[in-house]
C-alpha cells in the first residue's frame, strides 16, 4: 500500500470516527455525502433547519517546480491564520477608533452650530448686555 493510499485509510477512517462520535454524543444522523464529506443537520434558534457541510483533505502542500512538493505545514498555517485575524481585529479597531472621533468632531460641530443660532437668535447687542 503506498502513501497516498495509507493517508486516504486514515481520511476515511476520521470520517468515520468523526461520524459515530456525532451520533453518540449529539444524537444526531451525521450524513455522508461524497468521498471526503460529511452533512451534518442542524436547527437555529428560530427553528429553521439547515446543514453544516465538513470537509476533511489530505493537503500534498506546494508544487516545489522540480517535480515534488513542499510538504504542507498545518503549524505555519494555523500561526498564518492567527496572523491575519489579528490584523482584521486591528483594522477594526481603528476603523471604529476612527468613526468615533468623527462622531465626537460632528457633535463639537452641532454645538458651535448651536452657540451660533443662539446669537444669531438673541443678537450680538444681547449677549453683550447681558454680560454686563
Amino acid at each position: 500500500m503506498g502513501k497516498e493510499a495509507k493517508r486516504n485509510d486514515q481520511k476515511n477512517q476520521l470520517l468515520v470516527d468523526f461520524q459515530n462520535f456525532m451520533s453518540e454524543k449529539y444524537n444526531i444522523d451525521v450524513l455522508r455525502v461524497g468521498p471526503s464529506e460529511l452533512a451534518i443537520p442542524a436547527v437555529d434558534d428560530e427553528g429553521n433547519e439547515y446543514f453544516n457541510l465538513l470537509k476533511l483533505s489530505v493537503p500534498r502542500g506546494t508544487r516545489n517546480g522540480e517535480g515534488g512538493y513542499n510538504p504542507y505545514d498545518g503549524y505555519a498555517a494555523a500561526d498564518e491564520y492567527k496572523f491575519e485575524l489579528e490584523e482584521k481585529a486591528a483594522k477594526k479597531a481603528a476603523s471604529e477608533a476612527k468613526k468615533a472621533a468623527a462622531e465626537k468632531a460632528k457633535e463639537a460641530k452641532r454645538e458651535a452650530k448651536k452657540v451660533v443660532k443662539e446669537l444669531n437668535q438673541k443678537g450680538l447687542k444681547g449677549m453683550i448686555e447681558n454680560a454686563e
